[in-house]
């Protein structure tokens, strides 16, 4: 399954792929490898995750890899994925939620 999202970031945190990559060295331990405009990993239950600017938001593309089946790798997987989004684009899980919400009801 493919599931790409756009995230607006909070005022103040720059839309930058430089800042961005940092944010996911930190919640990441993986190789980042750029392609082109595009920042492309893989850890955990992401075959791929791709991050890039688009629309004046933070663009994020990530293909699950089906065969993992450890809940533990699972949530690991999930709670750097969380970090790294909250570290990016400065809202809560909640507060993004919330910005979803408005973007749907425009």
């Amino acid at each position: 399954m493919i599931a790409m999202q756009e995230y607006t970031l909070k005022r103040g945190y720059k839309l930058d792929l430089e800042r961005i990559h940092e944010c996911l060295a930190e919640s990441f331990p993986a190789e980042i490898k750029k392609n082109g405009d595009k920042l492309v990993m893989s850890y955990g239950i992401f075959k791929t995750l791709t991050v890039w600017i688009q629309n004046k938001k933070m663009a994020v593309d990530t293909e699950s890899d089906t065969t993992v089946k450890d809940d533990e790798t699972i949530l690991e997987t999930n709670k750097r994925y969380r970090d790294f989004l909250y570290k990016a684009t400065g809202y809560t899980a909640k507060e993004r939620l919330k910005k979803a919400k408005e973007e749907v009801s425009k």
